[in-house]
């Protein structure tokens, strides 16, 4: 009797998997979907642990990788990791974790090519959570990649919270925003990196701020990009008409379902899952 061959499986159909440690990544999906409209997308928003700026590397490392499994046993062919701090810290951990079998893209890489071939750019200024900013991440790719560019980085620890919270375009958010851009560390910066995935939900308020004298850089845009270079280069781009997205949390918050139904919505699935256990 002879043996039927297995259905060869389409890998390009595969969703693409996407975490954070809460709504700031949902910027990264949002440009993704709209750069890459037949991509399924599989969110996971670390909710139960946010924000992961003030906990300790070990800690970091440990949330990305269980949360890299998750997405792998769903299937994903490719892991985002739509989140700075985990991006600065556990970028390397989540790649030799997959092991080479799927591509693993970061926030930083991106977004410091991108700087570097801006030409016009001569100070460029960072703003992130506690854990990006300590980890110098920006200041040591850009000044590897170019000598040119001076850096001036600024931790800015009430900017994630603040946003996960709701509090955006009101007077609260102008002048915690205000507060810190006034900062002498970004005096004289030609180009603003808004490095935290929370932070274009803040982008008006910044450009605002500037009357457009500095060039906010659209981070999630330059990622999504960034992803849909790495997809075709490796022939994984979907071809499917109608694309599912799926969205998980580990602690159900409303201001979470209130962020996702605005990007997305209401064509979503929202569900609380314990990946700990």
């Amino acid at each position: 009797m002879p043996v039927k061959k297995k259905k060869a499986v389409d890998v390009s159909a595969q969703p693409i998997g996407v975490f954070d440690s809460g709504i700031g990544g949902l910027t990264v999906a949002n440009a993704i979907q709209k750069v890459l409209p037949h991509e399924s997308l599989i969110y996971f928003g670390d909710t139960a642990h946010l924000p992961y700026g003030d906990k300790s590397p070990d800690s970091i490392k440990y949330y990305a990788i269980r949360i890299s499994q998750f997405l792998l046993e769903r299937n994903c062919k490719m892991i985002v990791i739509a989140c700075n701090t985990a991006s600065s810290i556990a970028y390397e951990t989540v790649k030799d974790f997959v092991g080479g079998k799927i591509p693993v893209v970061d926030v930083i890489s991106p977004v410091v090519d991108y700087v570097v071939h801006d030409k016009k750019m001569k100070k460029v200024g960072v703003i992130g959570t506690k854990g990006t900013i300590k980890s110098d991440i920006y200041a040591k790719k850009i000044h590897a990649a170019s000598k040119r560019l001076e850096v001036a980085s600024l931790a800015t620890p009430l900017l994630a919270p603040m946003i996960e919270e709701g509090f955006f375009n009101n007077k609260i958010s102008r002048t915690v925003i205000g507060s810190y851009l006034d900062s002498r560390k970004l005096a004289k910066i030609d180009g603003l990196i808004l490095a935290c995935t929370h932070y274009p939900l803040i982008r008006p308020e910044v450009e605002d701020y500037y009357k457009k004298t500095v060039n906010i850089i659209d981070t999630a845009g330059v990622v999504a990009d960034n992803v849909k270079k790495v997809l075709k280069t490796k022939k994984l781009l979907s071809k499917k008409k109608s694309p599912v997205h799926h969205f998980y949390v580990s602690d159900f918050t409303r201001s979470f379902e209130e962020s996702t139904r605005f990007f997305f919505k209401n064509k979503i699935h929202l569900e609380k899952i314990d990946i700990w256990k």
